[in-house]
């Protein structure tokens, strides 16, 4: 009675949670038999659509009365029993299908309550993955789609919970076969979705790794060695990354462990050394240094010598290196060699200098064992836990926070996360309220507010024990004179990513900072935050003005007048008129500049308004983000000029453009494990510094690797010379322009061209590429191309293929391109488009020569006929019986020139994209050949990309549906170095013909032999030149692969761009594009030539073996 009581003055929402439990109460009954009759239903359903019914009604139901009803009403216990069902298949299916969906309908991110779950349904993982071996195929494959809605629901840092699970099946002697391949499979796709965590835990994956490599069931062997490698991938080491298939053969066949050694040997190690490659290289260097040849224990000890002198962290090298220095003592008292005992003794002394701070720390008598340490601190997060939910957890129900198995569970869950998170001083609430603390106290606290105080008060002791424990970030003594900005300590994240980590942000009036990190580090993401002021401790705009600079005109109104479009600017209402345009004139916008539209505006032009904006507001801390995209070597110069000469601006720069970092630059910001080390000097100067950094100039693909499919063939194409796309004297003059952008250009492509346009801002560059891949149509001339030709084309402002479908994964929108099997972009073209003459001349008749009349309705296909094509013709009001086949040339002299072109570029286009796999894996391995990472490509929304990982997108697009033309404006914008190093490769050794506009003078000069230089609108030269091939890192290997040919028949691979190849738009101006004919063939000899020419070789060789002496060829002519 006393219960009842209570229960009935609770609220709504508070008796719906307990209806579970009340099984003394009169409500019980009927939520004990609503759960069991969704049950039920699932079990009796008849097909597995009826069965995903019913389990989306479960699922329902565990949402409206709490996630505790998975343990209360045993519907766990009940879904794992069935997925052990020995006997019927189709309950195995139905139980995998219902744990499935409350994965996704109640613990996914799109749930009402979402995230938070995992906890409580960790311990279906091994049963699940037991039906990856199950011979029906509807269970097996419910089980597969039940773990892949399972393993995302883990965040980063609780993948060595996940690991742990996915250890004891591999390690199992019970499980089956399949079971392992699929946690090997799961390992593999952790190390792209939490590849810090994995590196962390690369000292336990080896061990489990290895003894699956030594599985008597090859499969297993198989995928554990493919694992091994992507685990392996994790490793941050440059020098080390280039072995790592030594390093798995070497897990896999201790046999090859001198073969490996003798390799790594002969490399100079000089990037930092950190725990995952140490957790790799010391098992190898604990077998080499066991090895009987004094070569190679002496590669050995010179190994560990240069690899232990980079660990510069002395718990790292306390945790890997103390099992070395028995092996390295030994060596050094009994090597037979001098030489070796000598090499021993060095790196004998290496060792204990790397042990001698960790020895400090050992002699303290308030140390205490690692492993004891962090269980108390297990033990502490969970009491604060515990702590902190009591008050919020449902009265009546849980009397104490531990005491009841349900919120024990999720506790101890989150206690491990919380240490974790506080060894890498993870404290701020973004990532605690959205990943890793918040949605677990949802699923324990009785109101989600309730849930949020929990959060924030563990949260404040957290800060504080953090602060005791660290305390404030050191000084890196590098105090300067002048005025300090801004000095803060701050941590950036985004979303459960965290990018930099208590660390200090420093900034003096009139120093100029160049930002340096991999693409993807948050670069970007740290300027954007220091101008909405999301930087914790970052000072106001009101005591210092922080303006950022960045391409951002591409959804502004065009129309407007430059000098209009500034002056509407809010924030430079104070200024006058004549202030904005002296303000215009000074960045090179003339009076008559001012007048014209902003949307005519050409990238460079453009770039330059933004800075004139930047200066009237008048930044005391100006944000560059690439400031030198699109930008002509006189603007760089401009630019570089004034960043300089205004010595009381404070300018942070993001830029991959390493002369500009050279020029401008007085300190460099370098993103070191979460951390901002600066560093005085320029971009050379800090490369002195740190040499792994030596990929910022240049052009290696060292850890980046793009791969392009080989272009399609060509019909009438023999040779990688000949004409494939052409324009003839075109002319281009905008409505609003007063001149023309584009006059009397004249120019030719072949597969083999590699062609580099150049010139500066606002010259006609990219008009004229838009004329030759039909986005735009001439005024005045001609643009032919081979009917089968397809063109690549990556856009100066490479976005807006994007702009629309942000929303969308990166392999979401490549299928969405070309879902219909062609390029779904080409009907956007203006070539396509007809225009009001055009549609006129659709209704003009043709009239045959009986005299009968009829009008064109549409192409339905075509054929080849001769040299050339025919198309069938459907006619308006005809069946399609009456269809009539018409050539090519005809249709053109009869001026249905534009249909036809639209369906040659229809058709070209559905011959290359027709016969893709739309797959998501066919898809993600396309995006990976560009080096976009695979779990990002399938799992995350375009819209928090990264610019360099926008243009890969935008990259692997483009070449889908296998193009003979690649055309690329402005490519080397948002790419980092690596990036950039890895598309200069592939174009270097692609079959294609290659277009390329840039400023990047390093990047055209190492790849384009051809240059053509348009000014004022006109083409004043095109020139050859010798490639630079000094500007590769690796400028030796320059042979295209082969197999990468577009047409067997060519002679030379187009990739190595020699010199001496033909000039694209010289000796073949004259040839004419509209037949494509082949070079005429020899006449067929007939019966009797035939003969005579038999009898004739006969004659040759009797005389030479009467005779003797030179024997005379035979020749198809005599």
């Amino acid at each position: 009675m006393q219960r009842g009581l209570v229960i009935a003055c609770m609220s709504d929402f508070f008796v719906q949670d307990l209806k579970p439990f009340a099984t003394g109460s009169p409500g019980a009954p009927y939520t004990m038999t609503t759960s069991a009759a969704a049950l039920q239903s699932l079990w009796d359903s008849v097909s597995t659509e009826d069965a995903h019914r019913h389990a989306e009604t479960l699922t329902e139901y565990i949402n409206t009365n709490g996630l505790r009803t998975l343990l209360s009403e045993r519907i766990l216990d009940e879904l794992l029993d069935k997925l052990k069902d020995k006997k019927q298949a189709h309950l195995r299916e139905r139980a995998a299908i219902g744990l499935g969906a409350v994965a996704s309908k109640v613990a996914g991110k799109n749930a009402p309550m979402p995230l938070g779950a995992e906890p409580w349904l960790v311990n279906a993982i091994p049963p699940l993955l037991d039906g990856y071996g199950d011979k029906n195929e509807a269970a097996k494959k419910a089980a597969e789609g039940a773990m892949g809605a399972l393993v995302p629901l883990f965040p980063p840092e609780a993948a060595a919970e996940l690991l742990e699970m996915l250890y004891n099946v591999i390690t199992s002697g019970t499980a089956k076969w399949q079971a392992k391949v699929g946690a090997l499979k799961i390992i593999s796709r952790l190390a792209d979705l939490a590849y810090e965590q994995v590196g962390d835990e690369l000292t336990q994956i080896t061990p489990v790794l290895t003894q699956g490599m030594h599985e008597t069931k090859a499969e297993v062997s198989k995928q554990a060695i493919k694992t091994a490698t992507k685990v392996c991938g994790v490793i941050d080491n440059n020098d080390i990354r280039p072995f790592i298939p030594d390093l798995v053969g070497c897990m896999d066949r201790p046999d090859t462990v001198p073969d490996c050694i003798k390799k790594l040997s002969s490399i100079t190690f000089v990037a930092e050394v950190t725990g995952p490659a140490l957790a790799v290289m010391v098992p190898l260097l604990s077998r080499a240094l066991n090895e009987r040849s004094q070569t190679v224990q002496r590669q050995s000890v010179i190994i560990v010598d240069n690899l232990c002198k980079l660990v510069r962290d002395p718990h790292t090298a306390a945790m890997y290196l103390p099992s070395l220095l028995p092996s390295v003592e030994r060596i050094e008292q009994g090597a037979s060699f001098p030489e070796v005992r000598e090499h021993a003794k060095s790196a004998v002394q290496t060792l204990r200098a790397a042990f001698a701070e960790a020895d400090k720390s050992k002699d303290d008598p308030h140390s205490t064992d690692p492993v004891a340490a962090q269980a108390a601190d297990r033990e502490h997060a969970l009491q604060c836990l515990a702590k902190a939910v009591q008050p919020h957890v449902p009265a009546g129900i849980v009397f104490s926070a531990l005491g009841d198995s349900y919120t024990r569970t999720g506790l101890e869950y989150v206690a491990r996360l919380l240490v974790r998170l506080a060894d890498k001083r993870v404290v701020q609430a973004e990532p605690w309220n959205d990943v890793y603390v918040l949605p677990y106290l949802r699923r324990v606290c009785e109101t989600p507010e309730g849930a949020q105080q929990a959060t924030d008060a563990i949260r404040a002791e957290f800060e504080q024990r953090d602060l005791d424990r660290f305390g404030k970030p050191e000084d890196d003594g590098s105090e300067l004179d002048g005025e300090k900005l801004c000095d803060t300590v701050f941590s950036l994240a985004y979303g459960g990513l965290l990018l930099l980590n208590h660390t200090r942000l420093r900034l003096y009036r009139g120093h100029r900072y160049g930002i340096v990190a991999a693409n993807g580090s948050g670069k970007s993401t740290l300027l954007k935050a220091m101008r909405d002021g999301k930087v914790e401790g970052y000072p106001e705009q009101d005591k210092v003005r922080t303006v950022m600079v960045e391409h951002s005109l591409q959804g502004e109104d065009g129309s407007k007048p430059i000098l209009d479009f500034v002056l509407g600017d809010p924030k430079l209402s104070h200024k006058s008129k004549e202030d904005v345009a002296e303000a215009l004139r000074s960045v090179g916008f003339d009076d008559e500049k001012q007048q014209t539209p902003v949307g005519s505006l050409s990238g460079g032009w453009k770039m330059k308004l933004e800075l004139a904006r930047a200066m009237l507001i008048g930044a005391d801390i100006l944000l560059l983000d690439e400031p030198t995209n699109h930008l002509d070597v006189q603007s760089v110069k401009w630019l570089e000029n004034y960043l300089v000469s205004n010595t009381n601006v404070t300018v942070l720069i993001v830029s991959h453009d390493s002369s500009f970092l050279d020029n401008v630059c007085t300190e460099i910001i370098h993103y070191e494990h979460k951390k901002l080390k600066y560093y005085h000097g320029n971009l050379s100067a800090f490369v002195k510094t740190r040499p792994e950094a030596k990929s910022y100039y240049s052009l290696a693909a060292t850890t980046v690797k793009f791969t392009f499919p080989p272009p399609g063939s060509l019909m009438g194409v023999r040779s990688n010379t000949r004409t494939i796309l052409k324009a003839s004297h075109v002319s281009v003059h905008y409505p609003s322009m007063p001149r023309p952008s584009l006059v009397d250009a004249s120019v030719s492509v072949s597969l083999s061209s590699r062609v580099g346009v150049i010139g500066p801002n606002g010259a006609g560059k990219s008009t004229l590429i838009k004329v030759l891949t039909g986005e735009i149509v001439p005024n005045e001339g001609k643009v032919e191309k081979h009917p089968n030709l397809r063109v690549a084309m990556m856009a100066q402002h490479a976005f807006h293929h994007l702009e629309q479908h942000l929303e969308k994964t990166a392999c979401q929108y490549i299928r969405w391109r070309y879902q219909d099997g062609h390029d779904r972009e080409i009907t956007e073209k203006a070539t396509r488009k007809m225009s009001a003459e055009e549609t006129d001349q659709m209704k003009v008749p043709i009239v045959s020569q009986t005299g009968e009349k009829r009008v064109i309705e549409y192409i339905v296909g075509r054929s080849k006929l001769k040299k050339s094509y025919q198309y069938e013709i459907k006619w308006v009001g005809l069946e399609h019986r009456y269809n009539t086949w018409i050539p090519r040339e005809r249709l053109l002299e009869l001026g249905f020139s534009k249909l036809v072109q639209k369906f040659d570029d229809f058709d070209a286009s559905r011959e290359g994209a027709g016969s893709r796999d739309l797959s998501q894996k066919a898809i993600r391995s396309e995006l990976e050949a560009v080096g976009l990472n695979g779990e990002i490509a399938e799992n995350n929304a375009m819209g928090g990309y990264s610019g360099g990982q926008k243009v890969k997108v935008v990259l692997a697009a483009a070449l889908w549906n296998n193009p003979q033309v690649l055309v690329l404006d402005e490519p080397t914008n948002y790419l980092d170095r690596e990036a950039l190093g890895g598309l200069a490769v592939a174009i270097r050794e692609w079959a294609g013909a290659v277009i390329i506009i840039s400023h990047n003078q390093e990047f055209i000069s190492a790849l384009c032999p051809e240059i053509w230089n348009v000014e004022n609108g006109r083409i004043v030269s095109k020139q050859r030149t010798d490639i630079a091939s000094e500007n590769f890192a690796d400028a030796s290997q320059t042979s295209t692969p082969a197999g990468t040919e577009p047409n067997s028949a060519a002679p030379s691979a187009p990739g190595s761009a020699a010199p001496s190849a033909p000039q694209s738009g010289d000796e073949n101006d004259e040839e004419d594009m509209s037949k494509l004919k082949a070079k005429k063939g020899k006449k067929k000899l007939t019966r009797n030539e035939k003969k005579a020419q038999e009898e004739r070789r006969r004659l040759r060789l009797s005389r030479w073996l009467m005779y003797g002496g030179e024997r005379e060829p035979d020749t198809d002519d005599e």
